[in-house]
């Protein structure tokens, strides 16, 4: 991956929108479930997270401003039809108003979500 100095091959458009959430945020929720009382979720059980709802473009944006044009360059736009078919059928955005009325939180920004991984999974270190 670009972060890495690993070419990555993008066979999406870049207008494809997704919801994320860092692997940190997603621990997060975890632990802030295991001490929820159940009487305030109620009998519905299931919670959406909360995220980031952005476009890969824009994503691409985030990692450029984060760790420069080098990482960014390392993005080769490589469309598949199969692959295309398979994520267009995916949901894109996410209400998750129930799940922060309870108090789950996520990153505001992918740049959030980028610097996230780099202190927790690459040391805090971006390949040069």
């Amino acid at each position: 991956e670009p972060l890495s100095g690993q070419e990555a091959i993008l066979p999406v458009p870049r207008s494809v929108v997704h919801t994320h959430a860092s692997p940190r945020s997603a621990v997060n929720f975890l632990i802030h479930a295991a001490g929820i009382d159940g009487s305030a979720v109620g009998p519905r059980r299931n919670l959406t997270m909360p995220g980031v709802a952005v476009t890969v473009g824009e994503q691409i944006e985030a990692l450029e401003r984060i760790a420069g044009a080098k990482a960014m360059n390392l993005i080769r736009e490589e469309p598949d039809d199969t692959i295309w078919a398979i994520v267009k059928g995916w949901p894109t955005r996410f209400e998750a108003r129930r799940s922060r009325e309870l108090g789950f939180a996520a990153e505001k920004s992918f740049d959030e979500i980028i610097r996230a991984h780099i202190e927790g999974e690459l040391d805090g270190k971006i390949a040069s």
